[in-house]
């Protein structure tokens, strides 16, 4: 593969898919040819899942780990992995590392046995560099306030979101080699600087 993979996380309110599509603009002005893609999402699959997965309806973790593990394949099969051998660079708004945190951690059922489960249909087909904005969950909660409707998930509350932050440093603390926890707080530009500085730092 000759793109670049890059993905943004973090708990929901800390601005991730704003500064995704910020950093995809800002490296299409530096002259890379840039895929944007989120998750789950991203192909005709991956949408239906989308509205299943994020919809009203309950559903046990394991079955929500797994639904998001079939998005994703198919994501990396149809989007990503064609991107990067095409040689360009791909911007994702979540990808494996929101499993961990949110299926693995939060909802227990461990880091390891949610990476077994994804393995199959990601292969070798991750982040060259993961991004999580580190936000504390009850901004987070402040941000999210002024949305016209929340998802399921978001839906649960404060307490998921402060497992979901802790799901996520503990993803840090796992994978240095390819994660960098960025502080979410300040203005869309302030953050943005970070994102890019960690971004063309890399290259």
């Amino acid at each position: 593969m000759n793109g670049r993979f890059i993905s943004l996380e973090g708990v929901d309110g800390s601005g991730k898919s704003t500064q995704a599509s910020m950093l995809a603009d800002a490296l299409r002005d530096r002259g890379h040819d840039v895929v944007a893609v989120r998750e789950p999402g991203g192909t005709a699959l991956g949408e239906d899942i989308r509205e299943i997965v994020l919809g009203p309806d309950a559903m046990s973790p394991w079955a929500e780990a797994l639904l998001f593990a079939a998005a994703r394949a198919q994501l990396v099969a149809d989007v990503v992995r064609p991107a990067l051998e095409a040689g360009r660079w791909v911007v994702a708004d979540r990808f494996l590392d929101s499993s961990l945190a949110y299926q693995g951690t939060a909802r227990g059922l461990g880091i390891d046995q949610v990476v077994q489960v994804n393995a199959p249909g990601i292969g070798d087909c991750m982040p060259d560099l993961t991004i999580i904005l580190d936000l504390v969950p009850s901004s987070a909660s402040d941000r999210r306030a002024g949305r016209a409707s929340v998802d399921r998930i978001e839906g649960e509350g404060e307490a998921l979101q402060e497992a979901v932050a802790e799901g996520y440093r503990e993803v840090a603390r796992i994978f240095p080699e390819r994660i960098a926890l960025i502080s979410a707080d300040g203005s869309l530009d302030e953050v943005h600087t970070r994102v890019l500085a960690a971004v063309i730092g890399g290259t």
